[in-house]
């Protein structure tokens, strides 16, 4: 045996700095008393902060981050043990979510042995302060989307009315009811869902290469069912065009706005049901097509980390893709329907960071690509809306502050269409380009599906 052939095998298991091995999760412990333990996540707390302060390389993704570290350098020994409970749950509140640091940023992460997950340990302490029936009241009812939309849908004009911008009568009093940012742009309701829209009998394209090759449930997410059922009809006229006809479920929400408050307990209660209720046409041979890139990064990579035993999380998420990774697919593989015509006065596309965290690449921009001569500028930066984080009066200056180098690429391209795989990051960054210049953003946000469905002419 040569020295080199001695020396290889104490050479792989040297510590490394960083790591080049793609990022993986552990499931989350939350069924477990220590989980909750306020000393052991103190302490769990401080060995990251520990190594993010000596890193740094995510300084400029949120607000958790620059916190973190000023918090650190202005305290009176410079150190972790310097940070008081209070300083902790500033760095948490700056925490939206969005994955960046796990999946773009951080070294760490594991199979790394310094096991680092940070949005993780964000939602741990969410955990803990909602089960000590810590979270705002406000808060709470914000995020119960399947309860607010059936509610609002029967009375949409007038809580559109009210909830509007514009209004000095009534938005005044909810955004202090609900601690609203008067700037903040809040999701508009609809008197008919998705749901209710889909029964219309749609004309199938037969002539379609994809024709009778594959079989979609389009998965509505409150968001499309309540808020905006546009993208759901936009992304079934271009299934037909493509000869799929396809069913469109809802269950229930997917449970990202409850995860945001670190309700788990309910979280695992959606996955179970919905899993529960789409396994059948998993086991058909369905795809599942999620609207919204939150949705899709919930049913693919949250719900079987929350519900890892459950079978039918398993399955429904190898069968879950999101919707321009779907229509990419379809491209590539049985190819698209003719008729794409170019769309005038140029798009410019943001990727959200839940359709990044998902780990598929560009999809949007591939499926916008396939218009043909129609100028695309693609940003993919944080949009800073973090779901209803960036619409509280606490944290929305914050959001606009942490959105602000994408509002101004959007204003400096003046591209007719603004569009955004995330809806709600969308109207975010419509908000931002007008506060940079008022009157700048379009009439409209769009979501990619309805700039496509645009070019078919449907």
């Amino acid at each position: 045996m040569s020295n080199d052939d001695a020396a290889a095998p104490a050479q792989a298991q040297r510590p490394r700095e960083g790591s080049l091995d793609a990022p993986m999760r552990h499931p989350l412990r939350w069924r477990e008393a220590e989980f909750y333990d306020e000393a052991a996540f103190d302490k769990e707390f401080r060995r990251v902060a520990e190594i993010c302060h000596s890193c740094r390389r995510c300084f400029n993704l949120c607000d958790s981050f620059p916190t973190l570290f000023d918090l650190i350098d202005e305290s009176k020994n410079e150190s972790v043990d310097d940070l008081t409970k209070d300083d902790v749950k500033k760095v948490v509140d700056g925490c939206t979510l969005c994955d960046m640091c796990f999946m773009t940023k951080c070294p760490y992460v594991p199979p790394h042995e310094f096991n680092v997950d940070f949005p993780h340990l964000m939602l741990r302490h969410r955990a803990i302060e909602k089960k000590k029936g810590e979270t705002k009241f406000a808060d709470d009812q914000l995020v119960k989307t399947d309860r607010n939309g059936t509610l609002a849908r029967p009375v949409a004009g007038l809580v559109n009315w009210a909830t509007a911008r514009e209004n000095k009568t009534a938005r005044p009093l909810i955004n202090k009811l609900a601690d609203i940012d008067p700037d903040a742009e809040l999701p508009r309701f609809n008197m008919r869902t998705l749901t209710a829209r889909a029964r219309k009998p749609r004309q199938i394209n037969s002539a379609a290469p994809a024709f009778g090759k594959r079989k979609v449930a389009l998965y509505a997410t409150c968001f499309a069912n309540y808020n905006k059922p546009e993208i759901g009809e936009a992304a079934l006229a271009v299934l037909a065009k493509n000869g799929v006809d396809a069913k469109v479920v809802y269950p229930a929400c997917c449970g990202m706005p409850e995860l945001e408050q670190g309700n788990l307990e309910k979280v695992a209660k959606n996955a179970a049901k919905v899993s529960k209720a789409l396994r059948p046409l998993v086991d058909e041979g369905y795809t599942i097509m999620g609207l919204t890139p939150s949705c899709s990064l919930m049913l693919k990579f949250e719900w079987p980390l929350i519900l890892p035993e459950d079978e039918n999380v398993k399955a429904l998420s190898a069968a879950t893709m999101d919707f321009d990774e779907f229509f990419v697919d379809l491209a590539k593989k049985e190819g698209l329907a003719e008729g794409l015509k170019p769309v005038k006065g140029g798009v410019t596309l943001h990727i959200s960071c839940h359709s990044r965290a998902q780990n598929i690449g560009q999809k949007s921009t591939e499926l916008l690509k396939l218009i043909p001569d129609t100028e695309l500028t693609v940003i993919e930066r944080c949009s800073g809306h973090g779901g209803s984080w960036g619409v509280k009066k606490a944290h929305h200056e914050t959001a606009l502050k942490v959105g602000r180098p994408v509002a101004s690429k959007a204003l400096q391209v003046h591209n007719a269409f603004i569009v955004s795989t995330c809806p709600l990051a969308c109207d975010h960054i419509r908000t931002g380009v007008d506060r940079l210049e008022e009157g700048a953003a379009p009439a409209r946000s769009w979501h990619p599906i309805e700039i496509f469905a645009k070019a078919y002419g449907l």
